[in-house]
């Protein structure tokens, strides 16, 4: 089974852009290596990507499923620097890391690490942001390369690592706050009843064990 998710996976634009239903280009192998989706979902690989699923998994070739998109020129996206407001909701949305900016600053898009995945769009509280056709008429594969796709993917799997670090160290900053307010709870508290206290400190030692387990569910959150 791995296997073949592999190549599925393989098969695919790595634009990352949730078209297919699926939350990125892994999960949707995935879904259709179990049998759980079908192969003419992705709208960036168009016909050609449906043929590459459909060999791989020896499913008939079916039309690109109208639900999910159409067959279209590559696009990248492009901010109206004279609208735009510093908000980072397009940072957060980009699955590819290809916004520059940083919060109240002006934004710009790196335009060989765009994937034209759309998210950005929907985001942008002020519609600052185009969607510029780069490949002409080409659509699909055509319009895509697969040392692109390549790099969307490298860039996509850094998005998720950095996402998930940033993610542990404000965990982390969190956990050691309610630590330290755990210590001297008298000292961060309005309350004076030692019943009152030793409930908040209840509420607090077990929120600091839910997030223990959270973050290694093999131990038993003691430490």
């Amino acid at each position: 089974m791995q296997d073949l998710i592999s190549r599925l996976h393989a098969a695919l634009p790595q634009t990352q852009c949730t078209r297919c239903g699926y939350p990125d280009c892994e999960a949707y192998a995935t879904a259709v290596a179990q049998g759980e989706a079908g192969i003419n979902q992705c709208p960036p690989g168009g016909a050609e990507g449906v043929a590459r699923l459909a060999a791989i998994t020896a499913r008939p070739v079916l039309p690109l499923s109208p639900e999910h998109g159409i067959e279209a020129p590559r696009t990248v996206a492009f901010i109206d620097e004279a609208w735009c407001i510093g908000c980072t909701l397009c940072l957060k949305a980009c699955p590819t890391d290809a916004i520059l900016g940083s919060n109240k600053q002006m934004h710009t898009v790196i335009e060989p690490w765009c994937s034209g995945c759309e998210l950005c769009i929907p985001v942008c509280p002020v519609d600052c942001i185009e969607l510029e056709v780069v490949s002409g008429e080409r659509t699909g594969w055509a319009a895509w390369s697969e040392a692109e796709a390549q790099v969307a993917l490298q860039r996509y799997r850094q998005h998720q690592t950095r996402q998930a670090r940033e993610k542990a160290e404000n965990d982390a900053r969190l956990q050691a706050e309610a630590q330290a307010k755990l210590q001297d709870i008298s000292a961060h508290s309005r309350l004076i009843d030692p019943t009152q206290l030793e409930r908040k400190r209840a509420l607090i030692e077990a929120a600091l064990q839910k997030a223990r387990a959270r973050r290694n569910p093999g131990s038993s959150g003691e430490e």
